[in-house]
């Protein structure tokens, strides 16, 4: 099944579970037409020195099913992994920051077993291991967060988790911004 929102989409594969939301200022998950997002955006039409506060697409891909409430990193659902579990967020930073710094790789990344520890979980949970990329695609920034339920099963779990990466598409910035959509 493809699920697409915020020109964003992936392929969901049978089984798995997947949202794609974009919070409200207070957390909770927005209406999917609903302005807002994580950080600034710049030259907004309208907004007072043409800045606006507003909320970015999260994108959560699980082998299981999510659990409600489940942090943009996957927090609530990463303690309840199998080990041949997977659990993929992208997190969109916006195309203010797309290609510079910590987001100037462009292109989607290619998850291999090598690039996954123990040590890339942002609080350990016994047997976890986890990758973290960012990156560039379409004039709009990302952060790719993956985990798998056990280290040990990396080889035959890593490319379930691939083949999900494989399947996202994005919509440029230019296309979203022509549809009134700042991201």
């Amino acid at each position: 099944m493809r699920k697409a929102d915020f020109g964003i989409s992936v392929d969901v594969p049978s089984g798995w579970t997947a949202s794609i939301v974009r919070r409200s200022l207070d957390g909770v998950p927005a209406p999917g037409t609903a302005p807002g997002a994580r950080g600034i955006a710049p030259e907004v039409p309208g907004a007072p020195n043409g800045l606006v506060e507003r909320t970015l697409p999260v994108v959560h891909v699980c082998s299981r099913a999510l659990p409600a409430g489940v942090g943009d990193f996957g927090a609530g659902a990463l303690e309840v992994l199998g080990s041949d579990d997977v659990f993929v967020a992208l997190l969109e930073y916006g195309s203010d920051v797309a290609g510079e710094g910590l987001f100037s790789r462009q292109g989607w990344p290619r998850l291999a077993p090598s690039q996954f520890s123990p040590n890339k979980m942002f609080r350990a949970i016994p047997g976890r291991s986890a990758s973290q990329h960012f990156f560039s695609v379409g004039d709009r920034a990302f952060c790719l967060f993956t985990v798998v339920g056990a280290h040990s099963r990396r080889m035959a779990t890593v490319p379930r988790a691939a083949q999900v990466v494989r399947s996202m598409g994005v919509e440029p910035a230019a296309v979203m911004h022509r549809r009134g959509v700042f991201v």
